[in-house]
């Protein structure tokens, strides 16, 4: 079955590609397995001038990546060139703070010298999804590169293009050939890939059903693995919040990426002091987006990635509804081609629905209130998931302190969740393990080798 491009915006097939055999996939393990050796035993600083062609390369083209971005996924024009110069702004992180993250510690102990250095594990396989194409790859990518790593990249079924495109990238980046390896394979065929003796390691971005086999997968081969899965963040509006900002911030977090982000604020959690002023005027910021075709450099929100996604998110909507909410904004697919959906909120929604309790992958959020602080918390804390949290409130210390009874791996206070190299990304409970980005990020695929000399 081939593995095949189609436009969100108009339904239609762009190109097809043969998935690789197993006899393809071995040859991209061995080449990436050969160049990691020698990449290995390239200084740092060596490793990091090369990187830096990285960010140059997608500088020099990011208009045509940002132009495949969107054809492959539907991600509004503006928001695929800001993903691009994020990629690159990874990159100059890295380059800039690499020798720090990867310095060799010293722990005195009285001998000549006793420490921890930090070595590369080998080729790590990235298992990684369509809804950022360039930037959850390059983000796991860059961090494992530069700690002397190969990378073999499965990449979704649906953004073919871009997975080649990376591979592309890295070559023309100078990079070694071999070093950054892309595989087109359907999901099944990701299994022995990761019982490959070739591979050292996995990282996988994805939904929590996947990240369950692919996390089984990786504990019966004995090889460490990071996953970054789904998440129904919680955005907290107290009652002393700035109402206009607060209202501002939830429409641009439940839509921007076209409501298709694990961080995406899903669960709208209000003191009821403020409840109805908070639904008023986040349904007028919603009403205020542009809605249409992603090429428009105007458009805030533009089709799902494809068409079953969508229906799949309007059936969550229609049961939800089923279950007792109030439909306010959206939640009617529009007529024509494109996997095009409304943005869309629901209100007087609570735990036992289906969309509070599931994630929602698309632009629709929920609505629940509570009184007081306590209640909120609570609330927010009443889901399987556990990635990100934002809290809005007049007080940011206080705001901060009640964070820390938050069951997330982020907390944002009077800002909406967003991932940047300099800080871990990551969450707990069914939101995943391991951490990406910062030092943290760079050193999930290393061997931290204690050393000891008399």
């Amino acid at each position: 079955m081939a593995i095949a491009t189609v436009n969100p915006a108009t339904g239609e097939l762009v190109e097809s590609y043969e998935p690789y055999d197993e006899s393809r996939c071995s040859t991209v393990l061995e080449a990436a397995s050969r160049a990691q050796r020698d990449w290995a035993a390239q200084d740092l600083g060596m490793r990091a001038d090369r990187l830096q062609g990285l960010a140059k390369e997608l500088r020099a083209r990011q208009d045509e990546y940002a132009a495949l971005i969107t054809l492959e996924m539907g991600k509004p024009i503006s928001q695929a060139l800001a993903e691009v110069e994020k990629c690159a702004a990874c990159v100059d992180h890295y380059v800039e703070c690499g020798e720090a993250y990867l310095r060799p510690t010293t722990v005195e102990m009285g001998v000549r010298f006793s420490g921890v250095r930090y070595l590369p594990l080998g080729v790590v396989l990235g298992v990684m999804p369509w809804n950022y194409p360039f930037w959850q790859a390059l983000r796991f990518a860059i961090p494992t590169l530069l700690a002397g790593n190969g990378v073999v990249l499965k990449h979704a079924s649906n953004v073919p293009g871009s997975a080649l495109a990376l591979e592309q990238l890295a070559l023309a980046a100078g990079l070694p050939e071999g070093l950054f390896g892309t595989v087109l394979v359907e999901g099944g065929a990701v299994i022995p890939l990761i019982h490959d003796d070739r591979i050292a390691a996995v990282s996988l971005t994805g939904s929590e059903s996947v990240g369950r086999r692919i996390g089984a997968e990786a504990g019966a081969a004995l090889k460490p693995a990071v996953l970054e899965l789904g998440g129904s963040d919680p955005f907290i509006v107290l009652a002393d919040a700035d109402m206009a900002a607060a209202a501002q911030a939830a429409a641009t977090a439940r839509t921007l990426n076209n409501g298709q982000s694990c961080i995406a604020a899903k669960r709208f959690l209000v003191d009821s002091s403020v409840y109805d002023d908070f639904i008023d005027a986040t349904r007028a910021a919603l009403a205020a987006l542009k809605f249409g075709d992603p090429t428009d450099p105007e458009t805030q929100l533009g089709p799902m990635a494809r068409s079953d996604l969508r229906d799949e998110l309007h059936g969550q909507v229609i049961d939800t509804v089923a279950g007792g909410a109030r439909l306010v904004a959206g939640g009617t697919p529009p007529s024509g081609p494109g996997a095009f959906y409304p943005a869309t909120l629901l209100i007087d929604a609570g735990p036992g629905m289906v969309g509070f309790d599931e994630e929602l992958f698309g632009p629709a959020g929920v609505v629940a209130r509570a009184n007081g602080e306590d209640a909120l918390i609570e609330l927010a804390n009443c889901s399987r998931y556990g990635l990100g949290s934002s809290i809005w409130s007049g007080d940011p210390q206080r705001a901060l302190q009640l964070g820390e009874r938050v069951c997330s791996g982020m907390v944002f206070v009077n800002d909406y969740v967003r991932s940047d190299p300099r800080i871990p990304f990551g969450g707990v409970k069914a939101s995943g393990y391991g951490r990406e980005l910062g030092h943290h990020g760079i050193h999930e695929f290393v061997n931290a080798q204690t050393v000891y000399a008399r």
